[in-house]
């Protein structure tokens, strides 16, 4: 099972937003959605030759939820896509404190063993001739906080979004590979603990 967390910002009635995770599920593109309630989406499907089951949480962030804590998402999500809005400065604001807080010192009960994969899209790209935000402030905040980073338009480009959800997935699966290395075999954890234990016995004979 492969986890992650859509996040958006929208703090109006309707999210177009939404339609980025339902164009990836569907190749279908619908306008609006209604904002104010979280959806969770999954999805079976083959990459790589692996059988993969995806579970999609959208959440609704917007500005009266703007200072959720994350906790529980980050000690469970394996993934998140930040999507912005290109003509809309205030959403970018917001994205780039969520990025912060998934890359804030972790606390010791929601410590990783990896980054969690992370990637920012500015969505929205067919507004270019009304952008606020520069394509290079999303590739400086990406970079310097260690994420993918693209701009594309979910009402446009298709392709564009299976391909940015493609990308994050395989950033997913190798992290569970590092974290699968980083973790000690069970015979190697059963061999230290039993020289803890008689290696105490010796020194105290």
């Amino acid at each position: 099972m492969v986890k992650f967390l859509h996040l958006k910002y929208n703090e109006k009635p309707v999210s177009v937003t939404k339609a980025l995770t339902v164009r990836f599920l569907t190749k279908r593109f619908i306008g609006e959605y209604a904002s104010n309630f979280d959806s969770v989406y999954n999805k079976h499907m083959c990459l790589e030759r692996k059988q993969l089951n995806l579970e999609i949480y959208d959440s609704c962030s917007q500005t009266q939820k703007a200072k959720f804590s994350l906790t529980s998402e980050l000690h469970w999500a394996d993934g998140f896509v930040i999507v912005y809005d290109i003509s809309d400065r205030s959403s970018f604001a917001f994205a780039k404190a969520l990025i912060y807080r998934i890359r804030a010192p972790q606390t010791s009960h929601c410590k990783r063993a990896v980054d969690s994969a992370v990637f920012l899209v500015g969505n929205k790209r067919d507004l270019c001739h009304v952008r606020e935000v520069g394509w290079e402030e999303g590739q400086k905040l990406a970079l310097d906080n260690r994420c993918q980073f693209c701009e594309l338009s979910a009402a446009e480009q298709s392709l564009e979004v299976e391909m940015m959800f493609i990308r994050i997935i395989k950033d997913i699966l190798i992290n569970v590979k590092l974290k699968e290395k980083r973790r000690p075999s069970g015979s190697k954890s059963m061999a230290k603990l039993i020289n803890n234990v008689f290696g105490k016995r010796r020194k105290s004979v």
